[in-house]
Parts: C-alpha cells; structure tokens; sequence
C-alpha cells in the first residue's frame, strides 16, 4: 500500500462517487485556519514541503484499491475506477516561514474533483500540525531575547516523523541546534546534547561520573549536575572543569541545570563558577521549559546563556491542534461556500495581500494588489509536478527572520497577545453575498415546494393523494 491509503474512509466514498456521476471538473479547495489558540499573535506557515511531496508522489495502486475495497466491504471490481488516480492539479500557497493570520488560506489546491478530495487528509494533517509546532517554537525563540535555543523534543514528540520535523520547525525558525541525530545529519543542522543522570548514577561518584566524561569528550564539555544536590554539583563540576586547561576545555563548556528552581540555581551556580575562575563556562537550562517558562526567566535577569526546550514545545502543550479546514470554495467555474453557524467560508479562489503594519487584505485570486499589498500564495505546483526548487532551510529561515522583524509588538507578546484581524476586500464580500443569497433563495424554493399540501381526489375509499 502507499500513502494513498493514509487517508480518511470519507475521503474515499466520496471520491468514488465523484467519478462515478462523472464530476471530475476542476475544484478547488482552500486550507485555513479559522481562529488562533488562546496566547497566539500570529502563526507560521509550515508542512508545505510534506504536502508537495505527498501530492506529487500521489498514486493509487492495485494494493491501495485492495485496502479500500477491504475497509468498505465491498469487491474489489467496485473500487476500480480509483485504479491510477494520480494528482494532476495545481497549487498556491503560502511558503514556510512567512508569518499568517486567521482566516488566511495557507494553501490552495485546483484540481479534478476526485484527485483535490482524496488529498484532503495528508495535507491538512501535515499542514495543522507543523504550523502548530512552528508558531510554539518561534514563542520561544521571541521569549529567548536572543539567548541560543535548542531543541530536546524528540523523546516526547509523537512518534519520530513528528520529532523530525520539530527539529526542523524549530531550526527554520532560529534554533541553535537539536538533539535529535537523524534531523541534525540530515538537515545539516547542530547537533547537541550532554549526559543522562542514569550516566551519573552508573559511577561511584559524581566527579568519578564527570572526569570520565571529560576524558572520553575533550571540549567542549557539558555536565548535568542536578543528579543530587545541585549545589554541589556545580562545586564538583567546577573543580572538574578547572582541572582541564582551557584548550582542552574548549570553549562553550557548560553546567547544564534539569530541574528545581531554575532561577535561584542559576545564580548560585554563576557565583561557584566565577569563584572558581571559569566564567566562560556557560549555563544551559532544561526541564519542562517553554515560552512562558523561558520569557519569566529571561525577565527576571537569571544568569541563564542557553535554554533546551523539550516535551511541551515538540507538541505544542498548550495548543495542540489548529482549529483548521480544507474547503471547497469553487467547482467546476461555480463559486460555493458553507453556510453552517459559526463555521461560514467564503467562496472563490483567493488571494492574501500583506500589507504594512499586516493589515493583510484577503482577496480574490485575480485582484490587482492593493496599494502596499504584495501577494503571498505563490504558484508552487501545475499539473502535478513542482514548479521550482525544494526551498532550503536557509532560505525559510530568512523569511521567517524578514516577517517576523515586521510583526506589530502586540502580536509578538508571550502572553496575552493581540493579534492582527485580515479583512476581505469588497470583491469577496460582494461575491459572498451573492452565493449566500442564491443558496437561501435555493432553500427557501426547496422548502416551500416540501411544505406544498398534496392534492387529493375523492375514490370510493376516501381521499387518496396525487
């Protein structure tokens, strides 16, 4: 089986039905996200490089028919018209590392009906989920004030494709480095890391535990001291490091505190290491951190030179999923949209406009830019094949870096955020209001005609409906 099969049953059943009432007219469907989690000024677009790579890989094959034969109940020869379904369409979108709002598309896909729904699960999934972790890492990154971040998710993250693309997320906007190995080597990224505490606890003693470590990693050396007291930690650590001459020590060594109160910890283990002569030595603090965490402990002025954050950003604990929607807004040349309370779209191909001070504009796909508007959905892939270069990470990053030095002050804030609001342009609402009224006239005519008394004529039995 292929990823053809990563999909939703739905996705599926209606596919099928598509081609079997011969709908495979050009449909486009728009991906966004209808409101920001609580504490979020802005997100950043992420996932797009997944979501092209699954769309161009897309096929479905003899195995894919099996499995959804097998999963509906039904023979295979019934699923047969699926047989060879590859994407063939087109697609804007947002590149990864601009910074978005609510409501904006982040991607749209124009394709034949049957090809633009089954793709429907791979690229909300991967889009919602890398854009929550890359909003979660670029809190922390701001919450940092420029302090090194680094990424030690991956034993927590939910599963290891998840934590590869933490990794990722998290360098594309400003990490120093990560532990994870794999994203490290692939990605061309830092690789970063110390000890466990269980490599404490396996020798006699503490200094036993960091001499062996210093003698098998000649600098630049971490060591974990909060296996015990953490106090006395740092004293064997400092007698340690200063036992190394400074070439061997390397620069960046460091002191890494896990647990209690950091910011009290902090200071004590500033005075130990400036007393005992080392005040290169860095300190680097971990333990359930995030933006929150780190922003009260930037604030406060701790003597803290790099923060690892782990568990609560590789998930994005606080918000973990987008409240997002993959949309139809058009078929077949017909504008379409959604009249459901609270949950209303707008019809039509569009546009985002940034504009300065982001007051983004959301058009309609063929209107000239605004005044000080630049379009941010770009043509990224035409009749199933990509139309430029895979981006680098260099190349995100800087866009992130750019849209980021822009963002208003208030959206930029670690807690309670004001984010800013896009607004349509006059074209979409006079469009969306001509779809809405059509729809309700179409309602209202259906409704009437189910409310209309049947007409009856007398028999020798009574009245009997016509």
């Amino acid at each position: 089986m292929s990823d053809a099969t990563t999909t939703d049953l739905y996705e599926v059943t209606m596919a099928m039905s598509y081609l079997r009432e011969g709908m495979t007219g050009p449909a486009t469907f728009s991906l966004f996200v209808r409101d920001l989690p609580p504490e979020r000024g802005f997100l950043v677009a992420a996932g797009l490089d997944s979501a092209l790579d699954y769309l161009s890989g897309l096929h479905v094959g003899p195995e894919d028919v099996d499995a959804y034969a097998s999963a509906l109940h039904r023979p295979p020869g019934d699923l047969e018209p699926l047989l060879g379904l590859e994407f063939t369409g087109d697609v804007r979108a947002v590149p990864e590392g601009r910074i978005v709002l609510a409501g904006e598309p982040l991607l749209e896909v124009t394709a034949p009906l049957p090809q633009a729904q089954l793709a429907e699960t791979y690229v909300l999934n991967q889009l919602s989920h890398q854009t929550a972790i890359a909003s979660k890492a670029a809190r922390s990154v701001l919450a940092a004030a420029g302090h090194p971040v680094v990424d030690f998710s991956l034993r927590r993250t939910h599963g290891p494709q998840a934590g590869f693309q933490a990794a990722r997320l998290g360098a594309m906007v400003g990490f120093a480095g990560t532990s994870n190995l794999a994203a490290a080597t692939a990605l061309g990224i830092p690789a970063v890391g110390t000890m466990a505490h269980s490599f404490v606890e396996a020798f006699a003693t503490e200094e036993d535990a960091f001499r062996a470590f210093a003698r098998s990693h000649p600098g630049p050396v971490t060591l974990l001291v909060d296996t015990y007291d953490t106090e006395a930690g740092v004293r064997v650590a400092a007698r340690v490091l200063r036992d190394l001459d400074h070439a061997a020590r390397g620069s960046g060594s460091a002191v890494r505190l896990d647990s209690g109160d950091l910011g009290d910890l902090a200071g004590r283990a500033r005075s130990v290491l400036d007393d005992a002569g080392l005040p290169d030595v860095r300190i680097i603090a971990s333990g359930g951190l995030d933006e929150y965490a780190v922003d009260e402990l930037v604030r406060s002025g701790v003597p803290i030179d790099t923060y690892a954050v782990g568990t609560r950003v590789g998930v994005s604990a606080d918000a973990p999923y987008l409240d997002s929607a993959y949309k139809m807004v058009a078929y077949d040349g017909r504008p379409v949209m959604k009249l459901s309370s609270a949950k209303v779209t707008a019809p039509g191909r569009k546009q985002v406009f940034r504009r300065p001070g982001y007051a983004d504009l959301i058009g309609l796909a063929d209107e000239q830019p605004p005044d000080g508007g630049r379009p941010l959905l770009e043509t990224v892939m035409r009749g199933g094949q990509r139309t430029g270069t895979r981006p680098t990470l260099d190349e995100c990053r800087e866009r992130f870096t750019a849209d980021l030095g822009r963002l208003p002050s208030a959206a930029r804030r670690i807690r309670a955020p004001v984010a800013p609001r896009a607004t349509a342009s006059e074209r979409l609402g006079a469009l969306a209001a001509r779809v809405r009224h059509h729809i309700e006239e179409q309602t209202v005519a259906a409704s009437a005609c189910s409310s209309v008394p049947e007409r009856t004529v007398s028999g020798p039995h009574g009245s009997v409906p016509r």
